[in-house]
């Protein structure tokens, strides 16, 4: 199996009394995308910018294509490219202003700078406005321009932080159809979101950073499989919920959820319930029911389970 590109072992780092990264542990293989996901404050960011370069650990190593990123900072730098949450362009320019500002402060020939935002910019879908000063952009479009930015190096590893923070569904779909075509070119892609939607859509894997430390990692199918299918059921009455409540819990040995006013979710406890078993017992029950589904869990079922059980779990800690 090859090296992978992105590699992090045992990442602390303090700011303080905040211990932001607790032994962060990431593996990241060439020419996919890794989902980094996690409430706020759980040290994403941190790690982003200790893999770009931008500050240190107190303790553990990382590596980006076998370079350390403290004692290699400079090579590593060649390598990549950062997109944030907001655009960096500087408004007063154009949009191939931009691009050919940030070519000449990566010291590239001027030549090579002019062709490379050219090139860029037809191929991103913002020819039309290259000429137009940035301040006149749509939101989508300035932080396309700002992904387009970090490319001009062709880096080999590209960190995109909460790139689509604030953005409407079609500039969210326009920044995704960059990320699909960058891999497809080879690029490797570590993203961090808030967006679980976003995480399914264009993450090959997927590692749920919780209190500085992953806490679990994996596609995001093997992190569905992880809570199981789910029932979902619509009782005609909800007067008779409580009773739905009862025979579902007694099936599935979990206790079901309530998701609206005749409506309940509850996990198929490792698929040992059938859709036959919960219509049967709820009839006997005399819970008529209006409509009952068996689906897979989203991520955002997966990533609040997750979640809950690590804050549990160092409440756990604390008490001890």
């Amino acid at each position: 199996m090859a090296d992978p590109i992105v590699l992090a072992e045992g990442l602390h780092k303090r700011f303080g009394e905040v211990h932001a990264l607790r032994g962060l542990e990431l593996s990241v293989p060439a020419g996919t995308v890794c989902g980094v996901l996690g409430p706020n404050g759980a040290g994403k960011t941190t790690a982003v910018r200790i893999l770009a370069t931008l500050m240190d650990p107190d303790a553990g190593h990382a590596r980006i294509a076998g370079l350390d990123v403290v004692r290699d900072a400079d090579r590593v730098r060649s390598l990549i490219g950062l997109a944030g949450q907001y655009a960096a362009v500087d408004e007063k320019l154009t949009g191939r202003g931009n691009l050919r500002m940030f070519g000449r402060l990566y010291h590239l020939p001027r030549r090579e700078v002019h062709q490379r935002a050219d090139e860029l910019l037809e191929r991103f879908g913002l020819m039309e406005a290259a000429d137009r000063q940035v301040r006149g952009y749509s939101g989508g479009m300035r932080r396309r321009l700002d992904l387009v930015a970090s490319l001009i190096l062709r880096p080999q590893v590209l960190f995109l932080d909460e790139p689509t923070t604030g953005l409407d569904p079609r500039s969210r779909g326009e920044i995704w159809d960059c990320v699909r075509e960058l891999v497809a070119d080879g690029t490797t892609v570590l993203l961090t979101t808030q967006y679980l939607d976003e995480a399914d859509q264009l993450a090959d894997d997927i590692a749920v950073v919780d209190d500085g430390r992953v806490i679990a990692n994996g596609t995001p199918d093997e992190l569905k499989s992880m809570i199981g299918d789910r029932f979902d059921v619509v009782v005609e009455d909800s007067a008779l919920l409580p009773d739905a409540v009862a025979v579902l819990h007694r099936l599935a040995g979990a206790e079901p959820a309530t998701t609206g006013d005749n409506s309940l979710s509850v996990p198929t406890a490792g698929g040992t319930v059938r859709v036959a078993d919960v219509v049967r017992e709820l009839d006997r029950a005399g819970v008529g029911v209006a409509d009952i589904s068996l689906r897979r869990p989203t991520l955002d079922e997966v990533f609040l389970r997750l979640t809950d059980r690590s804050a549990a779990d160092e409440r756990v800690k604390d008490n001890a």
